[in-house]
């Protein structure tokens, strides 16, 4: 294989036979549960990196339900996301992610540096309640849960709860273990179409684990929650702010 044939084809890991295609990446039927609450504005300030700015003592809490996405399959995910602004744009920073299966893990890193780790998150409905879970080996990490569809929300109004844009700390270190790569990586959500949206009573907590330290923001104050299904195409990411430059 000639040096032009390697700078030609690759785009990922491994080079021979990548853990997902090339995108764009479209979901369909995304099923979200996210419980928003307030925390501790002083952890808040130890976590969120600048040039980011915290809007409130927020933080978001998702179960992610995915049958059918393209190239990565049907997975599960959580994450914990913090309200943020960027040069005046409201948008989310993704702390931490959860999921279930590699090839969306090993694309998210490597493409839009989502802090994704492996684990046992779920969303599913039990009777008459929709129920969250994230599972970190044997321990359970952060469970959530919301009366199933109690009150049908509008679905243009839901639209901006998926709309905003989204920041990743991206870090790719150097072959010396050095950062190569550092730097803070904008995404959106492209052709998104809500097909349905509700709300109910919430709960949720979030338990004490050394490598899945969601409750490092602890849950003072549990503010409301969302069901939505949507579909969406997870756009290709922009580097807004390099911290090597």
């Amino acid at each position: 294989m000639k040096a032009e044939d390697v700078r030609r084809t690759a785009f990922s890991m491994p080079r021979h036979s990548p853990s997902y295609p090339p995108g764009p990446y479209r979901y369909v039927d995304r099923e979200y549960l996210t419980i928003t609450y307030r925390t501790s504005a002083e952890a808040l300030r130890r976590v969120v990196p600048e040039p980011l700015e915290i809007v409130d003592s927020l933080v978001k809490v998702e179960f992610v339900k995915m049958p059918d996405s393209t190239g990565f399959g049907a997975y599960n995910g959580a994450a914990q996301i913090i309200p943020v602004k960027f040069k005046g744009e409201v948008g989310g920073y993704t702390r931490l992610m959860f999921l279930d299966t590699h090839p969306p893990i090993s694309g998210g890193r490597e493409i839009w540096g989502f802090p994704q780790k492996l684990a046992n998150p779920s969303l599913r409905t039990e009777t008459d309640t929709l129920v969250g879970k994230l599972d970190f080996g044997p321990v359970r990490v952060a469970s959530g849960t919301m009366g199933y569809k109690h009150k049908r929300l509008d679905e243009k109004a839901s639209h901006a709860t998926l709309d905003g844009p989204g920041f990743n700390l991206k870090i790719l270190p150097h072959v010396d273990g050095r950062p190569r790569i550092c730097e803070l990586v904008r995404h959106t959500k492209e052709n998104l179409v809500v097909k349905g949206a509700w709300s109910g009573p919430v709960s949720l907590t979030l338990h004490p684990h050394a490598l899945a330290p969601l409750s490092d923001l602890p849950v003072l104050e549990i503010v409301g929650g969302i069901h939505v299904v949507a579909d969406y195409t997870l756009a290709l990411g922009t580097v807004v702010y390099d911290y090597l430059g």
